[in-house]
């Protein structure tokens, strides 16, 4: 299969599953590409297409946010960023990888499990700038920005539209200023263009689906839908990360 249609089938899945979640552009996408596609390659094209898929979801479904929940977010979000694209080409990312996969494969679970698990009060808005932080730090390393902070909104039970604009608002202004960092940095160049277009084509139709079955949803169907994705996420982060390390031990 051709690098093209490789890029182009990542994109629709993963336009599909952000549009239903809000989220998890990066992490579908890289689960497909992780295999035939340059790894700095498919940061910048995940990057990219989150962020396409993110301002189609703002200019087609317009939510209401609120923005002293959302503010806390942001502001760590923007301090975590500049180091996470920093840490790119320095980053042991298969380690990395491996890392947040186990604690999404084990944490996400165990919540789909415990229906009355108690919610999460503590830690206020540090917390959440926190949070937001370390989104930040994952966002510049590849886009992954949305896992972390979903997984926090989810443990504080927000209401379903409540988590959404949140995380929603966050990515976009994180895979934004990745995208800016991206470029400052020349990580993006000529030949990816046409590449970064195909991303651009495939979301839009399936961004456009996810979001209107979205609609339809209640708030355990969600939550399930969420924490279902998460645990696949971290399914494929380990999936792509321990081949490689087991290789090295070898």
């Amino acid at each position: 299969m051709s690098l093209y249609l490789i890029v182009a089938l990542g994109a629709v899945v993963a336009g599909f599953v952000q549009g239903l979640s809000g989220f998890a552009f990066s992490m579908v996408s890289m689960s497909i590409w992780a295999w035939t596609v340059d790894p700095k390659l498919a940061a910048v094209l995940a990057t990219f297409g989150g962020l396409t898929g993110q301002i189609i979801a703002a200019v087609t479904t317009r939510r209401g946010f609120d923005k002293a929940l959302l503010l806390p977010f942001i502001l760590g979000g923007l301090v975590g960023l500049p180091v996470g694209v920093w840490l790119l080409p320095r980053l042991d990312v298969p380690l990395f990888k491996a890392c947040l996969g186990s604690l999404l494969v084990i944490w996400c679970p165990a919540m789909l499990m415990a229906r009355n698990l108690p919610r999460i009060t503590v830690g206020g808005r540090v917390a959440d700038a926190v949070t937001g932080m370390l989104g930040g730090v994952c966002g510049g390393l590849g886009g992954f920005t949305g896992a972390i902070p979903t997984l926090w909104c989810t443990l504080r039970r927000l209401d379903k539209d409540v988590q959404r604009a949140v995380i929603q608002n966050f990515n976009l202004s994180m895979l934004a200023v990745a995208f800016a960092l991206y470029l400052g940095a020349g990580m993006v160049s000529a030949a990816m263009v046409p590449l970064l277009g195909i991303v651009a084509l495939a979301v839009l139709v399936p961004v456009l689906l996810g979001a209107r079955l979205y609609a339809g949803l209640s708030e355990a169907a969600f939550r399930q839908i969420v924490l279902g994705l998460l645990t696949l996420s971290g399914v494929a982060l380990l999936a792509s990360s321990l081949p490689v390390l087991f290789a090295r031990a070898g």
